[in-house]
């Protein structure tokens, strides 16, 4: 039975890290003490005794800068891994980011998988994420057992571009959750009970996964994270800075990412992207207390 180590623990690496303990043998790491703790796996002290015995290595990080440090930084993930082991990648980073690393751990004989997942921790805890996969086919076939137990293998071509599809793909996630609160938002204001126009919405052709997955959850007012305003955020952001280095017009990310901004700004920063519902009908009922008084 191959050792899986799991660096990152939050929401999503915990969920993966729990789904792969199901059939592996699993061991994690993540540097804050109580998402060890949280994890319901058995956890290491220390990166490096995390992840030294492993077949492979599965890392679950928050942004670019911590990807960096947690594989090239002294002690960090390439000097501790086995020369023979395999990494896979699950975070949502630039391509470059990507590559760069791979780079490094080619150089101790450490191989690299492009994995970036589409779905949230719900889909991991069941098998049900969609792995967006970037990377030569004989690494890829080398660790497709366990992810197969996370979910669906999607070949996305060389290394990096499991990052690329990634990022386009948070993109359109996101530019479809703004666009599906300001709209809900305006039906209510103009009279329409909230329940029944998510009935007759779910079902018509501006529907979507995010909306029939998530509103639910808005209408009960239960805006618990899956996936945060912040990482929403950070993810319009990498999609500017991969136009921006294509010199590929993005307005629309530019105008989402603002809106996106404005949300955190209110309060909303760690609520799941579905309480952008909840900044659009502040608005609305900001204005609907103006016309009562006359203003």
């Amino acid at each position: 039975m191959n050792v899986i180590a799991v660096v990152g623990l939050g929401h999503m690496g915990g969920a993966v890290a729990r789904r792969l303990d199901e059939k592996f043998e699993v061991v994690g790491f993540d540097a804050a003490e109580g998402a060890r703790e949280r994890a319901g796996v058995t956890t290491a002290s220390t990166l490096d005794k995390a992840v030294s015995d492993a077949d492979i290595v599965f890392t679950s990080l928050p942004n670019d800068s911590i990807v960096r440090d947690v594989w090239l930084g002294p002690g960090g993930l390439v000097a501790a891994a086995r020369e023979d082991a395999i990494v896979v990648e699950l975070s949502t980073i630039m391509p470059t980011t990507m590559r760069d690393i791979a780079s490094a751990a080619t150089g101790r004989g450490v191989r690299s998988v492009d994995c970036p997942v589409s779905g949230g921790p719900g889909e991991a805890e069941t098998g049900r994420l969609s792995l967006l996969v970037g990377g030569d086919d004989a690494t890829i076939d080398a660790v497709s057992a366990a992810l197969e137990q996370l979910g669906t293998i999607r070949r996305t071509g060389d290394l990096g571009t499991g990052k690329v599809v990634k990022i386009v793909n948070n993109m359109m996630s996101m530019a479809n959750v703004l666009a599906a609160s300001e709209a809900f938002s305006l039906g209510c204001a103009a009279g329409v009970d909230p329940q029944r126009l998510f009935d007759v919405l779910s079902v018509s052709g501006g529907t979507s996964q995010h909306f029939t997955k998530r509103w639910p959850k808005a209408l009960a007012g239960d805006f618990t994270p899956g996936f945060t305003i912040s990482l929403g955020e950070k993810d319009l952001a990498l999609g500017m800075e991969l136009a921006r280095s294509l010199r590929v017009p993005s307005p629309v990310a530019a105008t989402g990412r603002e809106i996106y901004q404005m949300a955190m700004l209110s309060g909303l920063a760690d609520q799941d992207i579905v309480a952008l519902q909840q900044f659009y009908d502040s608005w609305s009922s900001e204005r609907a207390s103006k016309k009562r008084l006359g203003e």
